[in-house]
Protein backbone atom coordinates (compact mmCIF):
# COMPACT_ATOMS: atom_id res chain seq x y z
CA UNK A 1 0.00 0.00 0.00
CA UNK A 2 2.67 2.55 0.77
CA UNK A 3 4.40 1.43 -2.28
CA UNK A 4 1.26 1.85 -4.31
CA UNK A 5 0.27 5.11 -3.09
CA UNK A 6 4.32 7.00 -3.03
CA UNK A 7 3.96 5.63 -6.74
CA UNK A 8 0.47 7.73 -7.36
CA UNK A 9 1.97 10.53 -5.26
CA UNK A 10 4.98 10.94 -7.72
CA UNK A 11 2.65 10.16 -11.18
CA UNK A 12 0.47 13.18 -9.84
CA UNK A 13 3.34 15.11 -9.39
CA UNK A 14 4.87 14.55 -12.66
CA UNK A 15 1.80 15.08 -14.64
CA UNK A 16 1.40 18.18 -12.55
CA UNK A 17 4.67 19.64 -13.77
CA UNK A 18 3.86 18.88 -17.45
CA UNK A 19 0.91 20.71 -17.26
CA UNK A 20 2.31 23.63 -15.11
CA UNK A 21 5.14 23.76 -17.84
CA UNK A 22 2.00 23.98 -20.56
CA UNK A 23 0.47 26.74 -18.72
CA UNK A 24 3.78 28.42 -18.92
CA UNK A 25 3.99 27.98 -22.17
CA UNK A 26 0.69 28.87 -23.29
CA UNK A 27 0.27 31.85 -21.37
CA UNK A 28 0.39 35.14 -23.49
CA UNK A 29 2.23 36.89 -20.28
CA UNK A 30 5.45 35.16 -20.72
CA UNK A 31 5.20 35.44 -24.54
CA UNK A 32 9.13 34.58 -24.98
CA UNK A 33 9.33 31.78 -22.77
CA UNK A 34 8.12 28.76 -25.63
CA UNK A 35 11.16 30.39 -28.05
CA UNK A 36 13.49 30.38 -25.18
CA UNK A 37 12.96 26.83 -24.06
CA UNK A 38 13.13 25.48 -28.24
CA UNK A 39 16.32 26.97 -28.66
CA UNK A 40 18.38 29.36 -26.37
CA UNK A 41 19.48 31.59 -28.92
CA UNK A 42 16.19 32.07 -30.71
CA UNK A 43 15.04 35.40 -31.32
CA UNK A 44 11.41 37.21 -31.99
CA UNK A 45 11.32 39.93 -34.68
CA UNK A 46 10.60 42.65 -32.39
CA UNK A 47 13.58 41.91 -30.27
CA UNK A 48 15.84 42.00 -33.15
CA UNK A 49 14.63 45.60 -33.98
CA UNK A 50 14.50 46.42 -30.15
CA UNK A 51 17.91 45.17 -30.15
CA UNK A 52 18.86 47.36 -33.61
CA UNK A 53 16.89 50.43 -32.04
CA UNK A 54 18.89 50.56 -28.60
CA UNK A 55 22.01 51.19 -30.22
CA UNK A 56 20.70 54.39 -32.26
CA UNK A 57 21.43 57.75 -30.65
CA UNK A 58 17.80 59.55 -29.72
CA UNK A 59 15.96 56.18 -30.46
CA UNK A 60 13.21 55.49 -30.59
CA UNK A 61 12.10 58.44 -33.35
CA UNK A 62 8.34 58.96 -32.77
CA UNK A 63 8.24 60.11 -36.97
CA UNK A 64 10.41 57.40 -38.83
CA UNK A 65 9.74 55.45 -41.84
CA UNK A 66 11.19 52.43 -40.42
CA UNK A 67 8.15 50.12 -39.66
CA UNK A 68 7.26 46.70 -40.07
CA UNK A 69 6.10 46.28 -43.65
CA UNK A 70 4.98 42.86 -43.68
CA UNK A 71 5.24 39.59 -40.98
CA UNK A 72 4.03 39.75 -37.29
CA UNK A 73 6.74 40.89 -34.61
CA UNK A 74 6.04 37.86 -32.63
CA UNK A 75 7.45 35.51 -35.01
CA UNK A 76 10.38 33.54 -34.20
CA UNK A 77 13.37 34.68 -36.75
CA UNK A 78 14.82 31.51 -38.84
CA UNK A 79 17.35 33.96 -40.54
CA UNK A 80 18.05 37.09 -41.59
CA UNK A 81 18.83 38.58 -45.15
CA UNK A 82 19.83 42.11 -45.09
CA UNK A 83 19.46 44.34 -48.66
CA UNK A 84 18.78 47.10 -50.36
CA UNK A 85 15.35 46.98 -51.56
CA UNK A 86 13.34 43.85 -50.67
CA UNK A 87 12.22 42.97 -54.28
CA UNK A 88 10.54 40.08 -55.18
CA UNK A 89 13.73 38.08 -56.77
CA UNK A 90 15.44 39.43 -52.76
CA UNK A 91 11.96 37.45 -51.17
CA UNK A 92 12.18 34.33 -53.78
CA UNK A 93 16.31 34.06 -51.96
CA UNK A 94 15.48 34.72 -48.70
CA UNK A 95 13.07 31.90 -48.88
CA UNK A 96 15.80 29.20 -50.65
CA UNK A 97 18.04 30.31 -48.15
CA UNK A 98 15.63 29.65 -45.35
CA UNK A 99 15.47 32.64 -43.69
CA UNK A 100 12.30 34.74 -42.58
CA UNK A 101 13.23 38.39 -41.89
CA UNK A 102 14.44 40.62 -44.40
CA UNK A 103 15.78 44.15 -43.03
CA UNK A 104 15.99 46.45 -46.15
CA UNK A 105 16.92 49.69 -46.53
CA UNK A 106 14.15 51.35 -48.89
CA UNK A 107 10.67 50.72 -49.28
CA UNK A 108 9.10 47.36 -50.14
CA UNK A 109 6.17 48.96 -51.60
CA UNK A 110 7.03 52.03 -53.94
CA UNK A 111 6.54 54.87 -51.89
CA UNK A 112 8.46 56.40 -48.93
CA UNK A 113 6.35 55.31 -46.11
CA UNK A 114 5.11 52.36 -47.93
CA UNK A 115 1.19 53.49 -48.42
CA UNK A 116 -0.66 50.81 -49.76
CA UNK A 117 -4.21 52.04 -49.54
CA UNK A 118 -3.89 53.38 -53.22
CA UNK A 119 -2.09 50.28 -54.13
CA UNK A 120 -5.27 47.66 -53.05
CA UNK A 121 -6.26 47.00 -56.51
CA UNK A 122 -2.77 46.81 -58.03
CA UNK A 123 -1.91 42.90 -59.14
CA UNK A 124 1.56 43.56 -59.18
CA UNK A 125 1.62 45.10 -55.28
CA UNK A 126 -0.95 42.13 -54.21
CA UNK A 127 1.90 39.54 -55.99
CA UNK A 128 4.36 40.67 -53.75
CA UNK A 129 1.78 40.97 -50.96
CA UNK A 130 1.38 37.63 -51.42
CA UNK A 131 4.06 36.37 -51.71
CA UNK A 132 5.87 37.41 -48.41
CA UNK A 133 2.37 35.70 -46.82
CA UNK A 134 3.14 32.69 -48.67
CA UNK A 135 6.92 32.52 -47.26
CA UNK A 136 5.57 33.86 -44.14
CA UNK A 137 8.28 36.50 -44.06
CA UNK A 138 8.70 39.25 -42.20
CA UNK A 139 9.84 43.00 -44.11
CA UNK A 140 11.56 45.87 -41.51
CA UNK A 141 12.84 48.90 -43.12
CA UNK A 142 15.69 50.13 -41.66
CA UNK A 143 17.07 53.22 -43.33
CA UNK A 144 16.35 56.49 -40.64
CA UNK A 145 17.94 54.15 -37.49
CA UNK A 146 20.84 53.26 -39.35
CA UNK A 147 21.64 56.65 -40.68
CA UNK A 148 21.26 57.78 -37.35
CA UNK A 149 23.83 55.71 -36.08
CA UNK A 150 27.49 56.91 -34.97
CA UNK A 151 29.24 57.31 -37.99
CA UNK A 152 25.95 56.31 -40.19
CA UNK A 153 25.97 52.68 -41.04
CA UNK A 154 25.60 53.43 -45.19
CA UNK A 155 28.40 56.34 -45.72
CA UNK A 156 30.49 54.13 -43.27
CA UNK A 157 29.78 51.70 -45.46
CA UNK A 158 30.31 53.04 -48.92
CA UNK A 159 33.36 54.38 -47.87
CA UNK A 160 35.20 51.14 -46.80
CA UNK A 161 34.22 49.34 -49.60
CA UNK A 162 35.76 51.98 -51.64
CA UNK A 163 38.55 52.22 -49.39
CA UNK A 164 38.39 55.87 -48.76
CA UNK A 165 37.78 55.80 -45.40
CA UNK A 166 40.79 57.24 -44.24
CA UNK A 167 40.40 60.46 -46.47
CA UNK A 168 36.76 61.31 -45.44
CA UNK A 169 36.42 63.77 -43.19
CA UNK A 170 36.05 62.41 -39.59
CA UNK A 171 33.38 65.18 -38.29
CA UNK A 172 31.30 64.82 -41.86
CA UNK A 173 31.61 61.82 -43.90
CA UNK A 174 30.35 63.10 -47.41
CA UNK A 175 33.74 65.09 -47.74
CA UNK A 176 36.49 63.10 -49.10
CA UNK A 177 40.06 64.64 -49.97
CA UNK A 178 41.73 62.40 -52.27
CA UNK A 179 45.49 62.73 -53.75
CA UNK A 180 44.91 64.45 -57.30
CA UNK A 181 43.42 62.18 -59.88
CA UNK A 182 41.54 62.40 -62.65
CA UNK A 183 37.59 62.37 -62.93
CA UNK A 184 38.37 59.42 -65.94
CA UNK A 185 40.62 56.87 -63.01
CA UNK A 186 37.73 57.93 -60.13
CA UNK A 187 34.98 56.42 -62.36
CA UNK A 188 36.83 53.18 -62.94
CA UNK A 189 37.69 52.99 -59.11
CA UNK A 190 34.11 53.43 -57.80
CA UNK A 191 32.94 51.11 -60.69
CA UNK A 192 35.46 48.30 -59.90
CA UNK A 193 34.94 48.39 -55.93
CA UNK A 194 31.32 48.83 -56.31
CA UNK A 195 30.68 46.77 -58.82
CA UNK A 196 28.81 48.42 -61.67
CA UNK A 197 28.95 48.42 -65.16
CA UNK A 198 28.46 51.71 -66.22
CA UNK A 199 27.86 55.05 -64.56
CA UNK A 200 26.22 58.41 -66.27
CA UNK A 201 28.50 61.39 -65.60
CA UNK A 202 28.81 65.54 -66.09
CA UNK A 203 31.90 66.87 -66.78
CA UNK A 204 35.54 66.68 -68.55
CA UNK A 205 36.92 62.85 -67.83
CA UNK A 206 40.65 64.57 -67.56
CA UNK A 207 39.10 66.93 -65.14
CA UNK A 208 42.11 66.33 -61.97
CA UNK A 209 39.88 66.08 -58.87
CA UNK A 210 40.70 66.04 -55.26
CA UNK A 211 37.78 66.83 -53.08
CA UNK A 212 35.35 65.12 -53.28
CA UNK A 213 30.89 65.22 -52.33
CA UNK A 214 30.00 61.85 -51.67
CA UNK A 215 26.02 61.16 -51.69
CA UNK A 216 25.07 57.65 -51.64
CA UNK A 217 21.21 57.21 -51.84
CA UNK A 218 18.97 59.80 -52.23
CA UNK A 219 20.19 62.66 -50.47
CA UNK A 220 18.27 65.53 -52.11
CA UNK A 221 18.77 68.13 -54.32
CA UNK A 222 18.39 71.51 -51.67
CA UNK A 223 20.99 69.36 -49.40
CA UNK A 224 23.46 68.52 -52.66
CA UNK A 225 23.33 71.74 -53.43
CA UNK A 226 24.06 73.54 -50.13
CA UNK A 227 26.63 70.86 -49.53
CA UNK A 228 28.57 71.35 -52.80
CA UNK A 229 27.97 75.36 -52.29
CA UNK A 230 29.71 74.85 -48.79
CA UNK A 231 32.86 72.68 -49.61
CA UNK A 232 33.56 73.34 -53.13
CA UNK A 233 34.20 70.04 -54.23
CA UNK A 234 35.63 69.08 -57.79
CA UNK A 235 33.07 66.26 -58.15
CA UNK A 236 29.84 65.26 -56.42
CA UNK A 237 28.89 61.43 -56.53
CA UNK A 238 25.63 60.36 -55.79
CA UNK A 239 23.55 57.31 -55.70
CA UNK A 240 20.67 59.19 -57.59
CA UNK A 241 19.55 62.47 -58.31
CA UNK A 242 15.79 63.99 -59.84
CA UNK A 243 17.21 65.08 -63.53
CA UNK A 244 15.65 68.44 -63.82
CA UNK A 245 17.05 69.34 -60.19
CA UNK A 246 20.80 68.16 -59.58
CA UNK A 247 21.84 67.75 -63.04
CA UNK A 248 20.50 71.04 -64.49
CA UNK A 249 21.98 72.57 -61.24
CA UNK A 250 25.95 70.72 -62.36
CA UNK A 251 24.91 71.67 -66.27
CA UNK A 252 24.45 75.55 -65.19
CA UNK A 253 27.69 75.60 -62.90
CA UNK A 254 29.23 74.82 -65.33
CA UNK A 255 28.45 77.02 -68.25
CA UNK A 256 28.69 79.53 -65.05
CA UNK A 257 32.97 78.68 -65.46
CA UNK A 258 32.75 76.36 -62.36
CA UNK A 259 34.90 72.99 -62.54
CA UNK A 260 32.40 70.69 -60.89
CA UNK A 261 31.71 67.62 -62.28
CA UNK A 262 29.08 64.74 -61.54
CA UNK A 263 28.91 60.87 -61.37
CA UNK A 264 25.62 58.90 -60.68
CA UNK A 265 26.09 55.73 -59.61
CA UNK A 266 22.27 54.52 -59.45
CA UNK A 267 20.74 54.07 -55.69
CA UNK A 268 20.57 50.53 -54.98
CA UNK A 269 24.23 49.70 -56.01
CA UNK A 270 25.40 52.70 -53.78
CA UNK A 271 23.70 52.08 -50.77
CA UNK A 272 24.22 48.16 -51.04
CA UNK A 273 27.65 48.43 -48.88
CA UNK A 274 25.83 49.67 -45.86
CA UNK A 275 23.63 47.21 -45.85
CA UNK A 276 26.39 44.72 -46.24
CA UNK A 277 28.02 46.02 -43.23
CA UNK A 278 24.95 45.16 -41.41
CA UNK A 279 25.69 41.71 -41.43
CA UNK A 280 29.00 42.03 -39.36
CA UNK A 281 27.83 45.12 -37.41
CA UNK A 282 24.24 42.18 -36.31
CA UNK A 283 25.46 38.87 -36.56
CA UNK A 284 27.46 39.14 -32.78
CA UNK A 285 24.28 40.91 -31.22
CA UNK A 286 22.08 37.83 -31.92
CA UNK A 287 24.25 34.51 -31.66
CA UNK A 288 22.95 31.26 -33.61
CA UNK A 289 21.02 33.87 -36.51
CA UNK A 290 22.22 33.75 -39.59
CA UNK A 291 22.44 37.12 -41.29
CA UNK A 292 23.20 36.85 -45.04
CA UNK A 293 23.74 40.16 -47.30
CA UNK A 294 22.04 39.99 -50.78
CA UNK A 295 22.12 42.54 -52.47
CA UNK A 296 19.46 44.21 -54.82
CA UNK A 297 21.28 45.44 -57.40
CA UNK A 298 21.03 47.92 -60.62
CA UNK A 299 17.76 46.66 -62.28
CA UNK A 300 18.36 49.21 -65.45
CA UNK A 301 20.90 48.22 -68.21
CA UNK A 302 21.80 50.23 -71.35
CA UNK A 303 21.12 49.71 -74.90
Amino acid sequence: MIMEENGRREFITTVTKALGASAVILSPAVGMARSVWENENSFTVQQIMDLIIKEIPGAPFKDTVDTLKSGSPDQIVTGIVSTSFATIEIIEKTAKLGANFIITHEPTFYTHRDETEWLESNPVYQYKRDLLKKYNIAVWRFHDYWHSYVQDGVQTGVLTTLGWEKFADKNELHTVTLSPTSMKKIVSHVKAKLGIKMVRTIGDPSQICKRVALFPGAAGVKRQVTWLEKIKPDVCIVGELSEWELGEYIRDARSKGEKISLIVLSHAVSEEPGMRRLVTWLEPRIPGIKVTHVPAMNPFSFM
